[in-house]
């Protein structure tokens, strides 16, 4: 660490600083979910669920986001990309606070989307210039943990802001957190990237990234079925609300099951690295997505028969764990097999990888939240599929692995 940055902030505050910023993205989305029926009612009585779209809509903008936040952090600092990303971030939430549309609300949520890139993609990059080693894994490792409390106090925390004020207070709590980090940011980080280590930003190199990522089989692969385990958290994500509201009548008790199932499932991170390193990454996704099959197919086949609606919900809830647990156990190994055969180009790959698989998960979360009929059959469904189509890349995968490993 800096000598400068090392008096200004202790190792603990730093850890504190970059979870608050980790914690953006899951504070963002989650805190929302209380919020869904309400801005249904308001702002789309004639179809409320397409409040479900202010999900999607925010998961959208930050992907796309993604694609350009760490190069353009590369070229001008750190700091600019998060203050500019803060402001945008900012400025969305009080366009949300004042929208009397969907489509307004809509439209901010994406802006919001692209603004929280920054604190997502950059909180990294500050990890890796201050820190290296044993040491930076440590820091990382920490504010992860204190990361993966956040979805299991977030929608507490919604549903406690809609009772003191309206749907419309979260917008401000959003602008107040990210004005915290700013100011703490700008008080107490100075510019972590020194100007001789800077990069000039060219939009060729980018594309140059995303094309060879994409014609590389291995890593095509890896893409895709990131993109498939995204878009099966997405989906419950976007449609669990309605679910505990509509087919269980447990809207009420929602954000403490949401908090319970976020910790219970919040140890698949530590024991896949517990593990993945004796069963290999590409044999861990592939189990897991063959258990993801046959839970979704027996909770389909649950959802479709006359059973007791309290045994219906215990099999719902294990469901909903199930696939949080499944996403510890894909997304990092799937993450690190794109980025293994791209190391000369490691942070353009992983702005493009973490961009696309997030833009294509909210382009399919989107139409599948919209097929809410009242029943968990087009969420399980919807899950089923994609993880027969994830199963069946692995296989693929593993064919191809074979064939190059034997020529």
């Amino acid at each position: 660490m800096t000598t400068d940055t090392q008096h200004a902030m202790s190792k603990a505050e730093f850890i504190a600083l970059i979870a608050m910023m980790f914690a953006t993205i899951a504070f963002s989305i989650d805190a929302m979910l209380p919020a869904l029926p309400e801005i249904g009612k308001t702002l789309s009585p004639g179809d409320v669920n397409r409040a479900q779209l202010v999900i999607a809509a925010f998961v959208f903008g930050m992907g796309v986001g993604t694609f350009f936040t760490g190069p353009l952090s590369d070229a001008f600092g750190r700091r600019p990309v998060i203050f500019a990303g803060a402001a945008l971030y900012i400025a969305s939430a009080f366009l949300a606070w004042i929208s009397s549309s969907l489509e307004l609300l809509l439209i901010s949520r994406v802006t919001m989307g692209l603004g929280a890139a920054g604190p997502r993609v950059v909180a990294l990059a500050i990890v890796r210039d201050l820190y290296s080693g044993r040491e930076m894994a440590k820091m990382m490792s920490i504010a992860m943990m204190i990361f993966t409390l956040v979805p299991a106090v977030a929608p507490m925390l919604g549903a406690g802001i809609i009772a003191v004020t309206s749907w419309r207070g979260i917008f401000l709590a959003f602008a107040l957190f990210a004005i915290i980090i700013v100011l703490w940011m700008g008080l107490r980080l100075p510019e972590p990237l020194a100007r001789e280590n800077r990069r000039p930003f060219r939009l060729p190199l980018l594309l140059g990234a995303v094309t060879e990522m994409v014609t590389h089989r291995s890593v095509r692969l890896s893409i895709m079925v990131q993109t498939l385990c995204l878009g099966m958290l997405f989906c419950m994500i976007t449609l669990v609300q309605p679910v505990f509201d509509v087919v269980f009548d447990r809207a009420e008790s929602f954000p403490y099951w949401f908090g319970f199932v976020a910790l219970m499932s919040g140890t698949g991170s530590l024991i896949n690295a517990s593990v993945v390193v004796r069963i290999g990454m590409r044999r861990m996704v592939t189990w897991a997505l063959c258990g993801q099959i046959i839970l979704a197919t027996i909770m389909l086949l649950a959802g479709t028969m006359d059973l007791p609606l309290a045994i219906k919900f215990g099999m719902f809830v294990a469901w909903q764990t199930s696939v949080f647990f499944m996403a510890g156990l894909t997304m990092g190994n799937l993450n690190a097999m794109a980025m293994e055969p791209m190391g000369h180009i490691a942070g353009m790959a992983a702005s493009v990888t973490g961009a696309i698989s997030t833009v294509c998960a909210a382009l399919i979360a989107a139409p599948v939240g919209l097929l809410f009929d009242g029943s968990v059959v087009p969420l399980t469904a919807a899950i089923l599929l994609m993880s027969v189509c994830g199963f069946g890349l692995m296989l693929h995968m593993a064919r191809v692995e074979n064939r190059l490993a034997a020529e």
